[in-house]
């Protein structure tokens, strides 16, 4: 038995409840339980923190995800093929790594979203103690948050090119779902639990929410069949039809995005901290962006690079196209 310590305002959280579900890895949620002893275990003191059955504790969503399917075989979301499973591994990245900072934006840049969800937040964590205490806590917990606009990325000059980016990745996700729940076949992937986590907190949050039952809808709904897909029992689109078998256009949409603004994200915060800077910018889609260096996002391009040159000739072969025509290609072949 595993011990998900983490919260429904947390998109990793989610993301790692969900995808233990669609496991069906035996796991207690211990949701907003006075984490602080389960974060005094792990190195990074962020939530989720598993505790595992020998009692020792792991938190960073994606090595969790790894670790996990070298321990359990059964209902792996990461597919067997290996260009597929690159793939998958990068729409789960750009998720985690960008996809986020609309979260952190729709929660915290409008005085409405402040409020409620200081709120929530706190009375998630309290559960109890009164209102007085409770709306003490939020508002101390809001200046935090809001404070740290600046450093995530989520700074209101900013949001221009965030929801650009959050609307064009909807709109692939509205056209998709409509027909298919899953990207690699009828089952879901590493991919879809990444993107899931990150879209969980915008059909919570009330502007977030407001935009994507509105606009989005059918892509509203979609997030609450990801929650909990244990019962679903599908195939890889590779068990079906070979191989050779056709992406779905939103792989293209979604890489699209990747290759527009995550890759050059990634590659100007590189560069930018081997010059010794503390800030970088980037134009993509028209619009400007602007963040302080973050040393963890040179481990995720190395990373993805790493998995790139893991990959035999036959896979690179098929992927390659794709890559280079999404704008991906070159910043996985270092050049």
């Amino acid at each position: 038995m595993y011990t998900l310590n983490g919260a429904l305002g947390s998109p990793y959280s989610m993301k790692m409840r969900a995808l233990l579900r669609y496991r069906r890895i035996p796991h207690m949620w211990a949701h907003g339980t006075d984490s602080r002893d389960a974060l005094s275990k792990v190195k990074a003191p962020v939530i989720p923190v598993m505790e595992y059955p020998d009692g020792t504790f792991h938190n960073d969503s994606t090595p969790l995800i790894y670790d996990l399917e070298a321990r359990h075989t059964e209902r792996s979301v990461i597919p067997p093929d290996p260009a597929r499973a690159f793939i998958a591994h990068l729409i789960e990245d750009f998720a985690d790594e960008w996809v986020t900072k609309a979260m952190f934006g729709y929660r915290w840049l409008e005085e409405v979203d402040q409020i409620q969800m200081s709120r929530w937040l706190a009375f998630d964590a309290m559960k109890g103690g009164g209102m007085a205490a409770s709306q003490g806590y939020a508002e101390q917990f809001r200046a935090r948050q809001v404070g740290r606009m600046a450093i995530v990325g989520c700074a209101a000059e900013n949001f221009p090119l965030i929801e650009a980016s959050t609307r064009a990745l909807l709109g692939a996700l509205e056209a998709h779902v409509v027909d298919h729940h899953c990207l690699f076949g009828s089952r879901p992937s590493i991919a879809e639990f990444g993107m899931y986590g990150q879209l969980s907190q915008l059909g919570v949050d009330p502007t977030a929410q407001a935009m994507i039952r509105k606009d989005f809808p059918y892509s509203f709904r979609w997030l609450l069949h990801i929650d909990d897909m244990s019962g679903i029992d599908g195939q890889w689109d590779t068990e079906i039809a070979g191989a050779d078998a056709p992406l779905a256009p939103i792989i293209t949409a979604w890489l699209k995005q990747v290759g527009d603004i995550y890759i050059p994200f990634l590659l100007a915060n590189t560069a930018a901290i081997e010059a010794g800077d503390e800030t970088f910018s980037i134009t993509a889609m028209g619009l400007p962006y602007t963040q302080g260096v973050f040393k963890y996002q040179v481990k995720c391009l190395a990373d993805l690079r790493a998995r790139y040159a893991a990959l035999d000739a036959t896979a690179r072969g098929r992927i390659d196209p794709l890559l280079a025509h999404t704008g991906c290609l070159d910043a996985m072949l270092n050049r």
